[in-house]
């Protein structure tokens, strides 16, 4: 399976792709900021996206409603500082499948990633 990083904070791109070392995902790159988050998004179309919300240039909820649209069958988590409940529900509403606030634990985002690589493997069996 396909993943991408997105986030701009290289500390959390770290731990991130540390915790999921474990699922042997093929990393298809990592981003800073919402615009190369879309050009590497573009051009892999990714199984699984990991998107921080607050991103310099684009908002992160423009960045995954274009991801969608590019490429509706992404998985994508967000993965965020902001602790605001709306933010989450509004994310949720416009197609992310997971919410994780920073910061997290390795159970936290894995627990997460196991509920969607299950829902991938669903629809690719069907």
């Amino acid at each position: 399976m396909k993943l991408l990083v997105v986030d701009d904070s290289l500390i959390m791109r770290r731990a991130i792709l540390k915790y999921l070392e474990d699922y042997n995902f093929n990393v298809v790159g990592t981003a800073t900021n919402g615009h190369s988050a879309l050009e590497l998004f573009a051009e892999h179309k990714p199984d699984i996206v990991t998107l921080d919300l607050t991103m310099p240039g684009l908002n992160g909820l423009t960045v995954l409603e274009q991801m969608l649209e590019i490429y509706k069958h992404s998985k994508i988590i967000i993965i965020t500082a902001l602790k605001d409940k709306m933010t989450g529900l509004e994310a949720l509403q416009l197609g992310a499948r997971g919410y994780v606030t920073k910061p997290f634990n390795e159970e936290k985002l894995k627990e997460t990633f196991k509920v969607i690589i299950e829902e991938l493997m669903q629809e690719r069996s069907v």
